[in-house]
């Protein structure tokens, strides 16, 4: 798997770099099409499944509210391709700082678990 360095000293896998610069540049499809067409979603305890979960999802909670994302920390997470991300998100919807766990399957993000 690609991974790309940051000023963080961290390796970022590919899949969540462009998880975080499509939020960042305000690109809905890009956003969408770094999940895998069967990915779970889940939102403090609220659930969406598959890629139009996932538009619903960015359109109601991150893109649709002008989200940006800063990259504080990456680490790795308990299950092989896992990865705690934590972020420092900005914009009109939830401001504050916090981990998202990713799992990973073939170079798309397969689930993202906030809170």
């Amino acid at each position: 798997m690609t991974e790309t360095h940051d000023d963080t000293g961290t390796n970022l896998p590919e899949p969540i770099r462009r998880f975080i610069d499509a939020t960042n540049s305000g690109d809905s499809e890009a956003f969408v099409n770094a999940f895998t067409p069967n990915a779970f979603l889940s939102d403090w305890g609220r659930e969406f499944h598959g890629r139009e979960g996932v538009r619903r999802w960015d359109g109601t909670d991150n893109i649709g509210v002008n989200a940006h994302f800063a990259l504080v920390d990456v680490s790795a997470g308990t299950d092989p391709e896992s990865y705690v991300v934590t972020l420092t998100v900005t914009g009109d919807g939830y401001n504050g700082t916090g981990p998202m766990t990713f799992t990973l399957r073939d170079g798309l993000i397969a689930s993202l678990r906030i809170g």
